[in-house]
């Protein structure tokens, strides 16, 4: 079969295409038949690393949904032939999250990723593809989807009448912007793209901010919400945003703190969440219990993840390198 590996002596693209032996499932595994893969900013940021030289051989991307096509002893609860989707964290099922789970990250340090034609994984770190979806629209889910909806509704119980802050038109924004519009809750939208604000105006939100004709955002937030500011923020800038964010979030609300888009910098000064009795979640995606539950949710709202552009097999070192633009609205995903 063939895959792709990040390997340090491939130049500043960091990969390669490599043929590579079909995995066989072992006992209580499923090999899958890739079908689509996406990526994500993490992705870049392991691509980066690769000339360390510790990530040689890995093969990257942790998002990939396709079919099953071959079923270890054991396993009962799939057949081959059905369409499935990977969870990020292979080994995290359910309940709270264990330092323990951080090495089964897919595509990461220490576990290879959905970047090759098949993949073997454990049927416990499956879910199934909600019949309205691709692969294509699926592959987009395990990160940017979970880690919105773990955030967002598992921890951060966003609902009717809430006020959603997002930043930025990426995965993790457009899918936060989605289950808000599903719910009944307004959003707000801040871009540096006036083409940007009016497709996520058309996806539901209510409030448009450009940030680059209106820097300080967060005054502009707070006027137009008369002072109240948002309930729920998801926080993925960074050092960048975060002060902005504190000073937008809501009394009692909550900052689903998930990014660092504009890097690693000083730490903000949190004193305002005391007086405002506000929290801050900290997010890594989440669980397979998690993404079943978020899916049973598309599946009851009829949503479709946004895709940016879909890329050929043999364009993967373009599709990494048009995220790197952050130009992108949504999804970039890679066809097998």
């Amino acid at each position: 079969m063939k895959a792709y590996h990040l390997n340090s002596g491939a130049g500043a693209g960091g990969l390669v295409r490599a043929d590579v032996s079909k995995p066989e499932p072992a006992n209580g595994e499923v090999r899958i038949r890739v079908e689509a893969a996406s990526l994500n900013y993490r992705d870049l940021l392991i691509r980066d690393r690769v000339g360390q030289g510790a990530l040689n051989g890995r093969v990257p991307l942790s998002d990939g949904a396709g079919i099953v096509d071959a079923i270890g002893s054991g396993v009962v609860q799939w057949q081959v032939g059905d369409r499935v989707v990977a969870s990020f964290f292979r080994d995290w099922i359910s309940g709270p999250f264990k330092a323990s789970y951080v090495p089964s990250a897919l595509g990461g340090d220490t576990m290879d990723g959905m970047l090759a034609e098949y993949v073997v994984l454990p049927a416990t770190a499956l879910v199934s593809v909600p019949a309205h979806l691709t692969s294509i629209e699926a592959a987009t889910l395990p990160c940017a989807g979970v880690t919105a909806w773990h955030g967002l509704i598992a921890r951060g119980a966003m609902g009717k009448g809430d006020t959603l802050l997002v930043q930025g038109t990426g995965g993790v924004a457009l899918f936060g912007l989605q289950f808000a519009a599903a719910l009944g809750a307004r959003a707000i939208v801040i871009s540096s793209s006036d083409e940007k604000l009016a497709r996520a105006k058309a996806l539901g939100a209510s409030i448009l901010i450009n940030y680059r004709d209106t820097p300080d955002w967060d005054v502009a937030l707070m006027k137009a919400t008369d002072g109240e500011g948002a309930s729920h923020i998801l926080e993925l800038g960074g050092p960048g945003t975060y002060d902005r964010s504190l000073r937008s979030v809501a009394s009692g609300g909550n900052i689903v703190q998930i990014g660092v888009l504009t890097g690693f910098g000083p730490k903000p000064d949190l004193a305002r969440l005391q007086w405002e009795n506000a929290d801050i979640i900290g997010v890594t995606v989440g669980s397979v219990e998690h993404f079943a539950a978020m899916n049973r949710f598309l599946i009851e709202h009829a949503i479709h993840p946004i895709l940016d552009r879909v890329y050929g097999f043999d364009e993967v070192p373009e599709a990494y390198a048009h995220l790197r633009t952050g130009s992108h609205f949504g999804k970039v995903v890679v066809k097998l």
